[in-house]
């Protein structure tokens, strides 16, 4: 299983960008992905998630503001990213599941068993 993050990019703040995490390898219906950040200096935190049955959750730093979406055609998840701010400033990673797994939040980072590698994404004025 490999993932491919890309669409990070420099951008002003509440601006916007879209991320997006590929996913191939596997045939599965049933995989979870998920978005995490790491800042400089700053432990990984998780973002927001789409689960494998297709509902999506967020932390409350990015609730209103980030969606998720998903194109199981493409095995690729989205995560568009609006009004951004200097605090979201991270290499951002996708990580992925594939199980039908559907706790009723988004997993812990150890829950996931494939990362790709990140992309980041810097907002600055």
């Amino acid at each position: 299983v490999q993932l491919q993050a890309s669409g990070g990019g420099q951008v002003q703040p509440g601006g916007s960008l879209r991320l997006a995490c590929t996913a191939s390898g596997f045939t599965s219906d049933y995989y979870g992905i998920g978005w995490f950040r790491q800042a400089p200096g700053k432990q990984r935190e998780g973002v927001s998630c789409s689960n494998s049955d297709g509902l999506n959750y967020y932390s409350d730093s990015v609730k209103g503001r980030f969606t998720m979406s998903r194109d199981n055609a493409k095995n690729a998840v989205y995560l568009q990213m609006n009004g951004l701010k200097f605090e979201d400033t991270a290499v951002y990673y996708c990580a992925a599941y594939l199980s039908d797994y559907v706790p009723p939040r988004c997993p812990e980072s150890y829950e996931y068993s494939y990362w790709g590698q990140g992309t980041l994404v810097t907002v600055s004025s």
